[in-house]
């Protein structure tokens, strides 16, 4: 099983993915990079996450927002977007194969 902080490597890894994806897919010509297969393996986990925490997902990860710039287009507070951000982290976790892969 892939710990905490695996999982959040991991999404800090998919967020930048996200922000520079324009950069992936040209270089994917040449090679392409593992985060591209870290990228699709979470992608195919969060397919069947609960509405909720698939939005955190995408809205934090894919769209590259702060969990309080959430909030605010949510119009919730910070600490409750937190707690559904926890319960993604959880979802993940309880998801993904463990080890150093997916």
């Amino acid at each position: 099983m892939k710990t905490l902080d695996d999982i959040r490597n991991d999404l800090k890894e998919i967020r930048y993915y996200y922000s520079r994806k324009t950069m992936f897919d040209r270089m994917s010509t040449i090679v392409e990079s593992d985060v591209v297969k870290t990228v699709n393996n979470y992608n195919s986990v969060i397919r069947s996450a609960p509405a909720m925490l698939y939005d955190i997902y995408m809205s934090v990860y894919v769209f590259n927002n702060t969990q309080e710039a959430v909030a605010d287009d949510w119009d919730m507070s910070f600490s409750y977007v937190h707690k559904v951000h926890e319960k993604l982290l959880q979802f993940l976790q309880a998801n993904i194969k463990g080890g150093s892969n997916i």
